[in-house]
């Protein structure tokens, strides 16, 4: 019996009632998001990581805000793929996710905690009042009514995630009967701390071996928008 058919029988003896979904970047990369670490993730010669951070921000905020103009408008044209409208089919669930892109809730998942934030979100650097922009600023760095800068609602490196989504992703992964770990390689804290409080069934779907395959209960090496949507039928036929 392969993983998957393992990982379908364990859900329908479970019948499982709370269901969270924790996500990573393996998700949204049948959507065409490359990820920070792709191969080819050099963007001017610069490295992401050193891009995202406070320290670029303040030393030159119109490059800093020109790599982010152009991940807003790769994202911005991107759709969600049958993992994300798969994941948005289980309307009681959480979703937890590390991606900053906005898809979960484009593709209607109503229940989504942003762990490192959402790209179309800007934050003034000054009364930190957040507000949506998903359109293209036509003047770089882009300023706040009050004349102070814009950043970008997201978790540099170096920053803290919030408290408040912390703590709910933490009570919800507790609480949960099934954890479906999808496309997150459990690098990037705190991945790894997630998936081992939690105690139930959990099933991992990457297509790369990693931290997370061994800390599930199953492991199904294939890609998010090829496995997520059986499994996810086979959830809301155990629901039913």
């Amino acid at each position: 019996m392969s993983s998957f058919d393992e990982a379908v029988l364990a859900i329908q003896r479970s019948k499982p009632r709370r269901v969270v979904v924790f996500t990573g970047a393996g998700i949204s990369a049948d959507s065409g998001i490359p990820t920070f670490r792709d191969a080819n993730g050099l963007w001017r010669n610069f490295r992401a990581e050193d891009l995202a951070t406070p320290e670029a921000f303040r030393r030159d905020p119109l490059l800093v805000w020109e790599w982010y103009e152009s991940r807003r408008d790769l994202i911005r044209e991107a759709k969600p793929n049958p993992a994300h409208e798969a994941v948005a089919r289980l309307t009681d669930a959480i979703v937890v996710t590390q991606n900053v892109d906005n898809l979960h809730t484009r593709a209607g998942a109503p229940n989504v905690i942003e762990l490192h934030g959402n790209i179309f979100r800007v934050r003034c650097t000054k009364d930190h009042r957040v507000q949506m922009r998903v359109e293209a600023f036509t003047d770089l760095p882009p300023r706040c009514e009050c004349g102070a800068l814009l950043r970008p609602d997201v978790v540099w490196f170096g920053e803290m995630l919030s408290d408040d989504a912390v703590a709910r992703a933490v009570s919800a992964i507790r609480a949960a009967d099934l954890l479906l770990v999808i496309g997150t390689s459990g690098i990037v804290y705190p991945a790894a701390g997630f998936i081992s409080m939690h105690k139930g069934l959990s099933i991992d779907i990457n297509p790369d071996a990693s931290s997370t395959s061994t800390a599930c209960s199953f492991a199904i090496a294939e890609r998010a928008a090829v496995a997520t949507p059986p499994i996810i039928n086979a959830v809301l036929e155990a629901q039913r």
